[in-house]
């Protein structure tokens, strides 16, 4: 028995265009997507991209500026309680700790892209939100916290203009609610 070198393409998840052909259903991918491996975005027909939410370098440092304060303060805090009189070995290590943490974690967080369309919020690694199922918007830091109607949670992190891209998230939700009740 023969083994099939080439699988069916019959499953529309894998279907692709033979090359050459167009396809508009893909959008181009950046050396970003490419790089850390975040999934295409495929949109349906008549689907328009709004905006794509991108985290921020200065953003990014000031709030891990803000954890190590607050690091430094806490542990600060702990070893004096506990008599330690290491406090300020301390203190320096938790601010030591949140800046390691920051670098190693930076070219990831960097990478990281929503896309708010009309009809849904595209996650990073390609999930959806359907925007009439995200019930509470709200902003931590330079942050946004999404909640859906299920109670899944979402944070898009380190927004340059987190007011901004929560303006944009609501009036997108707002626009496909009227539109699907219409």
């Amino acid at each position: 028995m023969r083994k099939r070198t080439n699988p069916p393409n019959d499953d529309p998840l894998r279907a692709r265009p033979p090359a050459g052909a167009p396809n508009d259903r893909l959008t181009n991918m950046s050396d970003n997507q490419r790089e850390s491996g975040q999934a295409p975005l495929v949109l349906e027909s008549g689907e328009r991209v709004l905006a794509r939410l991108r985290p921020d370098r200065g953003r990014y440092w000031r709030d891990h500026g803000i954890l190590a304060l607050l690091g430094m303060g806490g542990a600060g805090v702990v070893l004096w309680a506990l008599g330690s009189s290491h406090v300020a070995i301390g203190a320096l290590g938790a601010v030591l700790a949140l800046v390691v943490r920051g670098l190693y974690l930076f070219s990831e967080q960097m990478t990281m892209v929503w896309v708010v369309t009309d009809r849904r919020l595209v996650l990073p690694d390609g999930r959806m939100v359907a925007l009439p199922e995200i019930e509470t918007i709200r902003k931590l830091m330079g942050d946004l916290q999404l909640i859906t109607c299920a109670g899944d949670k979402h944070l898009i992190r380190h927004l340059a203009d987190p007011d901004g891209a929560a303006a944009t998230i609501r009036q997108a939700r707002e626009r496909r609610v009227r539109r699907l009740r219409n």
